[in-house]
């Protein structure tokens, strides 16, 4: 069973920062590309930002120059750097592997709050 296990989420007013975390098995996460999604309260689950295992990156237009997504292949961890934060990025992050293009396994979530 794919165990993927997200971390870092929490309360933060606007303007701020979130780092979160992602870990994986070795094996999974070295064969796989990799992705955060989110979910706000209402609505469906959005692709949020995805990369590769030769490290492309894709984000989606909300997000743009205001996340980062990075792997760190020894630590079998994908990060999501999220920089000024707004209350529209409030939301359930999931970590997700991504397979012919579309989310495979996911994680159980983690909480993120924007407070303005």
């Amino acid at each position: 069973q794919v165990q993927l296990v997200e971390s870092g989420g929490g309360l933060v007013q606007a303007g701020g920062s979130l780092r979160l975390s992602c870990a994986a098995s070795r094996m999974i996460f070295s064969n796989n590309n990799m992705g955060w999604y989110r979910q706000a309260p209402g609505n469906e689950r959005e692709f949020v930002a995805s990369i590769t295992i030769l490290r492309r990156t894709m984000y989606a237009d909300s997000v743009k120059g205001r996340f980062t997504i990075s792997r760190d292949n020894a630590r079998n961890t994908v990060y999501l750097q999220m920089n000024s934060l707004k209350p529209e990025d409030t939301a359930i992050y999931y970590c997700a592997t991504i397979r012919f293009g579309r989310p495979g396994d996911w994680g159980q979530g983690t909480q993120v709050t924007v407070s303005s």
